[in-house]
């Protein structure tokens, strides 16, 4: 066969690459179908209609919906942190006041607050308060009692005209610190005396975490029965029934004695 005879077929580069690459030639164009868009949250758009949910699996002989489309706005949970009562405005102070007459300082405080025009400068006067678990008629309640008698939380700014008018109310007998100079609480220590308040509440001065009356090596005073009047140091507590077991010196001897809560008293 001579050359004239040898017809040789025109190289397509394209084809070439990809017979070297070992790629599949791509669909002719009229055969390839446009994919619909995706958007970044993963539904696929069709026009102008997204599609956000997943279709419900059928079970198909029994026709139960077996998993159906979730909506994920329904699983979206709203969580506010609370807000600490160290982080708001000035800082906490604390003060002695006459004993029983904690709540009546508190509103002379306030009042005098108002009158001086003060506002800007002391923002809240909190009296601790602290559930209590009391055992009374032989039935455990709940009641609210001052974690500090005789003391007051001031939130406020520092400053002499502040701590000036803070001293002079009538009730107020100084500020709790070295030497009676205002020494700020710490965090933990704000946070440990005044709980967060509820919402649409403005109550800020309650400790909601419930206390046993009595503790393990506290002495008490027994009210009624053989022992009356003695004293001795509480030894075991048996909360489920309303029992303590107290230390008693009898005889010189150190004897333990069980005794309901209602036949013994804090000293």
């Amino acid at each position: 066969m001579s050359d004239s005879d040898t017809t040789t077929e025109p190289v397509d580069p394209m084809a070439a690459a990809r017979a070297l690459l070992g790629s599949t030639p791509a669909a002719p164009a009229e055969t390839i179908e446009e994919a619909p868009a995706v958007e970044s949250n993963g539904a696929a758009l069709a026009g102008d209609d997204a599609v956000s949910d997943a279709a419900p699996i059928i079970d198909p002989e029994t026709g139960e919906i077996l998993t159906a489309a979730l909506d994920e706005d329904a699983l979206l949970v709203e969580y506010v942190v609370p807000e600490s009562p160290f982080d708001r405005p000035g800082k906490w102070f604390v003060v002695h006041t006459q004993s029983g007459y904690e709540k009546k300082v508190k509103q002379n405080l306030e009042a005098r607050v108002q009158s001086y025009n003060m506002e800007d400068k002391i923002f809240e006067v909190a009296v601790p308060m602290e559930d209590v678990v009391e055992f009374k008629n032989g039935r455990k309640v709940v009641v609210q009692k001052k974690m500090f008698p005789g003391y007051l939380l001031i939130r406020c700014r520092r400053g002499n005209d502040v701590h000036h008018m803070i001293r002079n109310t009538p009730g107020v007998t100084g500020f709790a610190g070295p030497g009676g100079k205002p020494s700020p609480l710490r965090r933990g220590e704000v946070e440990a005396f005044l709980s967060v308040p509820e919402p649409g509440t403005d109550e800020v001065q309650r400790k909601t975490k419930p206390r046993m009356l009595y503790e393990i090596n506290e002495t008490v005073r027994i009210k009624e029965g053989p022992f009356a009047d003695f004293q001795g140091e509480i030894v075991e507590i048996n909360e489920e029934q309303l029992k303590v077991k107290v230390l008693v010196n009898i005889f010189g001897r150190e004897t333990p004695v069980e005794l309901d809560f209602a036949q013994v008293a804090k000293l």
